[in-house]
């Protein structure tokens, strides 16, 4: 039985998804290879919101071709790309039955890319000198890297690092360069079809409208007036026909409500007020070190009415006023959440995923999920509640999956859920 790992966001599916999903079936030659993608929970890799509930990309990803759907705990799905990466490629080794793992790439030159990622980066002085230079010169992590890779290993990687997919096809390949020592993982790269990653319009001819685009489409549709006529308008065409019937699905039954991200980011910097007022060391959460939680703090009492207006649905003047040279924007709304969510900088030093989360199955991934109970190296956890009688025997896992409730009940608080809405989930099952 072939099954093919994935790692994804879902943010939300679109026909780029559905398009990786066959053609990953197609390069391993079996129509009926299981497809056992991982995805973000309630909060994205760069600190936002997620644009729908986890059930219900879950849903989306199960109607369009996927048999299991994981779910990434927290720590790992709200980070840098290399802890992101790290994270989802430990949690589908750990099923025990994945045999493949698949991902895009922005490039041709595979190659390179599987040569790179042989090269020992956390233990080269000259590689970190620079990417800690980028960084402190205000350039997004993936720049920073792409610099400090072309200064150490040659410049010939630069337009091969130019675009997000490739830097985290490369630290996919790093972490099954850790983790799969033996080559026990066949490794699937497929070329990117469509708009570039973060393309912010969508041209009237794009059959493969990029996640970025179809996001502000949904924020500028939905956040004003929420109807599931004007989301079948805006969305017809961007998203498969199956993925975009679950979702007004989801919205004619009230399942939840497109995020406000806006309202969400000012109410972050309400509770990282209250936290420094309340004399508590808000340095102590993840990402809020080196300065940042006093830099936030001075903006939050410098800001005056008009400066964040109410309609700012899709966080557009928030994003623009708040980056600075030193804090990057990924950086800033990646601590914000963590703090809305309670995680702490401790939280950081678990390095591997402590249970495995089912979001979602069909009938093809229940059979599937029989053999992993039975090879995975890590507790499953269905239902949430299936995690409270592995809290005593693990501390770990009893923090993790903490984290992960409080994420869940910050996003359901956003959709007007009672905030232990999460505890009553159980998976998607078609």
């Amino acid at each position: 039985m072939r099954v093919i790992g994935i790692v994804a966001e879902y943010n939300p599916f679109h026909r780029g998804h559905e398009y990786l999903i066959a053609k990953a079936r197609e390069m391993v030659h079996d129509p009926r290879a299981i497809v056992m993608p991982v995805i973000s929970g309630p909060f994205t890799q760069r600190g936002t919101p997620a644009v729908l509930p986890a059930q219900v990309r879950a849903r989306q990803a199960l109607r369009c071709g996927a048999n299991v759907v994981l779910e990434l705990p927290f720590t790992f799905a709200c980070a840098p790309s290399s802890r992101f990466a790290y994270g989802a490629v430990s949690t589908l080794l750990a099923t025990g039955v994945v045999t493949d793992i698949a991902f895009g790439v922005d490039t041709d030159d595979t190659d390179a890319l599987r040569k790179l990622s042989a090269e020992d980066f956390e233990n080269n002085p000259r590689y970190a000198a620079v990417l800690r230079a980028g960084l402190s010169d205000g350039l997004s992590f993936a720049a920073a890297r792409a610099s400090a890779i072309c200064s150490e290993y040659g410049e010939e990687y630069k337009n091969l690092l130019s675009a997000p997919n490739s830097i985290l096809a490369l630290e996919y390949l790093t972490a099954l360069h850790k983790l799969d020592s033996s080559g026990r993982i066949n490794v699937i790269m497929i070329k990117r079809a469509g708009d570039p990653y973060s393309a912010s319009s969508i041209p009237s001819d794009s059959s493969f409208a990029s996640a970025t685009a179809i996001r502000r489409q949904m924020i500028k549709t939905l956040a004003p007036e929420y109807r599931c006529s004007a989301a079948a308008t805006a969305l017809c065409g961007l998203l498969p026909d199956k993925s975009l019937a679950v979702m007004l699905a989801a919205m004619s039954s009230d399942e939840y409500r497109t995020p406000d991200l806006g309202a969400y980011f000012r109410d972050c910097l309400l509770r990282l007020s209250a936290i420094n007022q309340g004399g508590f060391n808000a340095d102590s959460y993840a990402y809020m070190g080196d300065g940042l939680a006093g830099y936030l703090s001075n903006f939050t009492e410098a800001l005056r009415p008009g400066d964040l207006p109410a309609d700012d649905y899709g966080a557009e003047v928030f994003e623009k006023t708040v980056a600075t040279r030193h804090f990057t924007l990924t950086r800033i709304e990646r601590a914000l959440t963590s703090l809305a969510a309670g995680q702490s900088a401790e939280m950081l030093c678990a390095k591997d995923a402590s249970y495995i989360r089912v979001l979602g199955f069909d009938r093809e991934g229940r059979y599937c999920l029989k053999i992993m109970r039975r090879n995975a190296a890590l507790p499953i956890i269905s239902n949430p509640s299936d995690a409270l009688e592995l809290y005593s025997s693990s501390p770990v896992l009893k923090s993790m999956f903490s984290l992960d409730m409080r994420a869940a009940s910050l996003y359901w608080e956003m959709s007007g859920k009672d905030f232990l809405h999460e505890w009553e989930l159980p998976p998607v099952m078609l």
